[in-house]
């Protein structure tokens, strides 16, 4: 069966991408000859060749072990850099197949599948103009950039790798010359090169603002430049002429960030450190916003006579020139007879003040920046140069529309203990701790962060583990001990994490609304409350499909509360990458929410490497908001809020049964005594933590762990899924299924996978986890931490769960209907093997009763951690 998928994946190959895979290969193959020797090249092919022939079954994974056990370390080490390297490139060509699939569908008169363009044409249709304009003035979606450590590359790798991209696209551009491509094929063994010589691990920890910058990249390369088109393309969607006309579209994109904020069990994020994060956010996006506004300010030469300037325009650069005559003198002598020149240019020369903090030409807020930007498009408008008026000068305006001044609005979380303990102290009057003390700094933070750049660069408060109306209360409270009556504004988010809080979250939010602090806040922001739903804790402590239902439920009883109490509820979804954590395909996660609780508004999480996956190229990123937005505007309309409820009625009875039963099976496991010592044997859980992969602490507490309680989702995640079992998206819900097969529930639930979208969304992404597990090797894992129990309960429940989703969903193979996706993870399949093998060798003499010597402990660390880092490359899975 696998040699036979294999096959299949291989044959489906399209001609562009074998060809790009093999070009970025036979490059890499001449580095590793160069500079490892042929001896070196020849090892990595055998290592190659006998996991593709254990796929084949031509040879056992017991033949490939004792293959692997023959190298010295130090050579195992170069062979898992080689596959490492091996998987970057792959992961580069399969992207640049991906953006020019992308583009070709753009190519003709039919809208793309779930883009804009395709939702406006649907909704025209079911809606009509006035409801779709409707849903369009209420459109948000608002994801949020975080730390969470689940990016393990380093940033100078994936540089590296963005050089190589370069060059790939340079040599595949279409009409190049000979000469051309041959430079273009030179630089890409240039940088190729300079990757392998490139360490693939971090040798020093990050720190918090290492995170914020790191993330800048995204801004600085792909979102700045990106959102204008978005809203470009919405805008043509909504009507014919754009940029001849005022846009219909309007910037419905407003990012966040917890990257320099987040500070529940960091305790390296301090006020200090959310002040920087502030300061270094705005510099970049002012950095971005006076470039544009010079670029726009340099092409825009329409003469006066031919483009008169309004009146309102005239008396403003005559008041400019009275107040800066040296400075706007030059500008008209530059630029004479170009009035809006010369005013864009003024501005641009504003933003640069507001970067330099020059308070005598610094704009005071974004409001004023837009000011003069309308004043020039208006006049240009005035004056016929509609192109002028609403092209390039309507996408600054957008820009800064999306991210004033601040960039991101940063998001301050911290743990509602932290907070009762806080104001404990301070009710006391005793002597304030440390912790204490850091609370109330980071309050006052907030409140410089309004002051200097607004609202809302700051003012949301996410408080975790959030039990009651009171842990709510308390950071009212304890702003009024920071500052009194000058406390800052905040919108105080309750984060409800496990099951016993999602159950209680209705209670808790009735709670909030007799409290005065709470009240006087709804009065202020037109009764708005948003509340966030944590996918990571909820799924490690209730299994993948358990987990589901809790969250729906959830869902749809703050929807119903929110309607009865009159207030505009905005859900925001702590989703990680990892399919264990929340993740899968963003725009299916929106159409399986629960009817009226997207209601034209979507806020989540982009975590780690998520955040480079979906915007480290414009074209991808461009893809993923224009699939989300689609969906969240086909979501909240009353025909498919109607279909899901109707579903939900029909099967949430059945789905009740699979997340009992899934439930049960999933904690007869994980609370069993002894699993926690045996999950740490079994995987490299405590070797991630020398990774280096963030600020945050890979868990709560020292030691071993003794319970899930003390290991975060994302190391609980990463390492099952660098064991190639991946428990954490799938187990339990074979056990759930199960039960109601047994009681006769088969065509049931196959009609609950056919007509709910939640249900569909749960099969199809414990069908990719399914996919990316290897039950051959996982086994081999398994059997390090010599509880046989539990390695039979584990691979019983793979077997009977693989099974079980295969027969739901009517696929005679996991993955059957998802082409591309299956085409990547097998092709990819062998290759990870590799990288398991080397890292078991690493990891069983790591866990031997066998003494080593430092020299050799520090070794095998080292092939463990590269082989660590190659298996998240391969899988691009990580936390």
């Amino acid at each position: 069966m696998a040699s036979t998928e294999r096959h299949s994946a291989v044959t489906e190959m399209p001609d562009e991408l074998r060809a790009d895979v093999r070009l970025l290969g036979e490059l890499l193959g001449q580095v590793i000859a160069e500079q490892g020797g042929p001896d070196l090249l020849a090892d990595v092919e055998r290592l190659r060749k006998a996991v593709i022939a254990a796929r084949r079954r031509e040879t056992t994974v017991d033949e490939v072990a004792a293959l692997v056990n023959t190298w010295p370390v130090e050579r195992a080490v170069e062979i898992a850099r080689a596959f490492t390297c091996y998987f970057h490139l792959a992961n580069l060509a399969e992207e640049h197949y991906r953006i020019r699939i992308l583009r070709r569908r753009d190519s003709d008169n039919m809208p793309v599948p779930e883009s804009l363009a395709q939702a406006v044409r649907d909704l025209k249709d079911d809606l009509g103009q006035d409801e779709l304009n409707r849903l369009i003035a209420g459109l948000e979606f608002r994801p949020v950039l975080t730390a969470h450590p689940t990016e393990a590359r380093r940033r100078a790798v994936v540089t590296a790798i963005q050089r190589v991209s370069a060059q790939l696209d340079a040599y595949n551009t279409p009409g190049r010359g000979a000469a051309e491509r041959e430079e273009a094929h030179r630089r890409m063994l240039e940088e190729i090169d300079l990757l392998w010589r490139t360490a693939q691990l971090r040798s020093t920890k990050l720190d918090p603002l290492d995170e914020v910058r790191t993330a800048m990249a995204a801004f600085d390369e792909t979102l700045f430049r990106a959102v204008p088109h978005i809203y470009r393309s919405l805008d043509a969607a909504l009507e014919p002429g754009t940029s001849t006309r005022a846009p219909r579209s309007r910037a419905y994109i407003r990012y966040g960030s917890w990257i320099g904020g987040d500070r529940d069990g960091n305790p390296n994020v301090t006020a200090k450190v959310t002040r920087e994060a502030v300061l270094i956010h705005a510099e970049h996006v002012l950095t971005a916003l006076e470039t544009a506004a010079t670029r726009i300010a340099r092409t825009l030469t329409a003469d006066s006579v031919y483009t008169p300037p309004s009146e309102q325009l005239q008396a403003a650069l005559a008041q400019a020139e009275g107040d800066f005559p040296d400075l706007v003198s030059e500008m008209a002598t530059r630029s004479p007879q170009e009035p809006h020149r010369q005013w864009l240019l003024f501005t641009a020369t504003r933003i640069a003040a507001t970067r330099r903090r020059d308070l005598d030409l610094a704009y005071l807020s974004p409001v004023d920046l837009l000011a003069d930007l309308r004043l020039a498009q208006d006049s240009l408008r005035d004056a016929g140069a509609f192109r002028q008026a609403y092209g390039e000068l309507q996408n600054l305006i957008w820009q800064v529309e999306t991210f004033g001044f601040h960039l991101a609005e940063l998001e301050v979380r911290q743990h509602s203990q932290v907070h009762a303990e806080a104001l404990a102290e301070l009710n006391s009057g005793g002597r304030r701790s440390e912790r204490t003390e850091e609370v109330l700094a980071t309050i006052r933070t907030i409140a410089w962060i309004q002051e200097r750049f607004g609202v809302k660069a700051c003012s949301r408060y996410v408080v975790s583990f959030t039990r009651s109306a009171d842990d709510v209360v308390a950071v009212y409270e304890l702003a009024k001990h920071a500052l009194g009556e000058r406390a800052p504004v905040l919108d105080v988010v309750p984060l409800f994490e496990s099951g016993a809080d999602l159950d209680n979250s209705v209670a808790v939010l009735t709670g909030m609304m007799e409290a005065e602090p709470v009240r006087r806040r709804l009065a202020a922001n037109g009764r708005r409350i948003e509340v966030m739903l944590g996918y990571s804790d909820s799924a490690k402590e209730l299994g993948p499909a358990a987990a589901t239902m809790r969250l729906y439920d959830a869902q749809a009883a703050l929807t119903a509360w929110a309607t009865a109490n009159g207030v505009r509820l905005t859900l925001f979804h702590g989703r990680g990458g990892a399919l264990g954590r929340g993740g899968g395909p963003a725009n299916r996660a929106v159409l399986a929410q629960a009817p009226g609780s997207v209601a034209g508004r979507f806020k989540v999480t982009e975590q780690g490497e998520v955040i480079f996956a979906r915007y480290g190229h414009q074209a991808i990123a461009r893809r993923h908001i224009e699939q989300v937005t689609n969906a969240v505007l086909l979501a909240s309309t009353s025909s498919v809020e109607s279909r899901t409820a109707e579903a939900a009625a029909k099967f949430r009875a059945l789905a009740g049964q699979v997340a009992s039963a899934s439930e049960q099976a999933y904690r007869a496991l994980t609370e069993a005594p002894g699993f926690p010592e045996w999950f740490a044997l079994v995987s490299p859980l405590e070797e991630i933590g020398s990774l280096r992969l963030g600020s945050r602490p890979a868990r709560r507490g020292l030691g071993a762990p003794k319970s899930l309680d003390d290991l975060r989702a994302i190391p609980w995640v990463f390492a099952w899924a660098q064991t190639r079992v991946n428990l954490p998206g799938w187990y339990g819900l074979g056990s759930g299924l199960s039960a109601v097969l047994d009681a006769g529930g088969r065509a049931e639930l196959q009609s609950a996978y056919k007509e709910w979208p939640l249900f569909a969304s749960l099969l199809d992404n414990v069908e990719m986890s399914l996919a990316k597990t290897d039950k051959a090797i996982a086994s081999r894992y398994l059997a390090l931490g010599g509880r046989d129990d539990f390695a039979k309960q584990v691979l019983e429940e793979y077997d009977l769960t693989r099974k079980l989703v295969l027969e739901i969903t009517g696929h005679t193979r996991l993955l059957e209907s998802r082409r591309v996706l299956s085409r990547a993870v097998q092709l990819r399949d062998p290759y990870v093997d590799a990288l398991s093998h080397l890292q078991l060798r690493a990891l069983s003499a790591l866990r031997s009763e066998e003494s080593l010597t430092e020299e050799e402990r520090d070794r095998l660390s080292t092939l463990l951690l590269l082989s660590v880092n190659g298996v998240a490359a391969g899988l691009q899975n990580t936390g």
